[in-house]
């Protein structure tokens, strides 16, 4: 038994990187774990293997991220946690360069697809009593980089979605709160290392953290001992943060 046996999470982006990790570890610690994202036979098969529930959808549409809420809480009669972990870094571009199309998608699925997330998971959360919110941040929600105007614009409007939830439902037993990994090596990381376009790029593999210490810092987010860090976000570039956590 963990603190997280028979507890509901939902994960969205949760076909690869951070999010399947995170699926991987929840349905370890016990909990009821539903996977999100648009990659249908990939989810399938991690949900097969882990025995989640995985769920075709969009998160830049309101109506999936709904409707996949609603069959969370039909399978398994509540949400506990709801982690929004979905994001895209293409296109990375200069603004007078970048694709007017997919900069607004970068903003649908960074920004919009958060918000969709919290607006679907708040009323069923109230309904049964609290539930944890976690965004996955970064530290381009504070720096601007070349090449990533829709990123950081996202990152930074998706930080702002983190504090105003928490001023809005913090005080009643919601908690809301933000992980800003740093650099994980993911797929993300070789799509920016071949774009050539800001430091970030000239990072090697090896620089970057494993999707697994992520994925211990969420479920270690879900308990009380993360209370200080409400409203806010958790930097796993903070030795104290990893220690707490245990990845050091």
């Amino acid at each position: 038994m963990t603190a997280m046996t028979g507890k509901t999470v939902l994960i969205t982006g949760a076909s690869r990187g951070i999010g399947e990790a995170a699926a991987r570890l929840f349905a370890a610690e016990g909990a009821n774990v539903v996977l999100l994202a648009r990659s249908r036979d990939r989810i399938e098969a991690i949900a097969a293997e882990i025995g989640g529930l995985a769920i075709t959808a969009d998160v830049a549409d309101w109506s999936d991220v709904k409707d996949a809420v609603d069959a969370a809480v039909a399978r398994f009669g509540g949400l506990d946690v709801f982690i929004g972990n979905a994001g895209v870094i293409d296109p990375i571009a200069r603004i007078e360069e970048a694709d007017p199309a997919e900069w607004g998608t970068a903003i649908d699925v960074n920004l919009k697809g958060v918000f969709h997330g919290m607006r679907a998971a708040i009323p069923v959360m109230k309904r049964q009593g609290g539930g944890t919110i976690i965004t996955i941040s970064s530290g381009a929600a504070y720096n601007p980089l070349e090449g990533w105007s829709h990123y950081c614009a996202s990152k930074a409007g998706a930080l702002m979605m983190t504090r105003a939830a928490h001023k809005e439902v913090g005080d009643q037993g919601i908690r809301v709160l933000g992980l800003s990994p740093g650099t994980v090596a993911t797929q993300m990381q070789r799509d920016i290392k071949a774009s050539g376009i800001n430091p970030v790029s000239e990072l090697e593999w090896e620089d970057h953290i494993p999707p697994e210490w992520p994925a211990r810092t969420l479920v270690w987010m879900c308990k009380a001992e993360a209370d200080a860090h409400l409203g806010a976000d958790i930097s796993l570039r903070d030795e104290d943060i990893r220690k707490q956590v245990g990845l050091i």
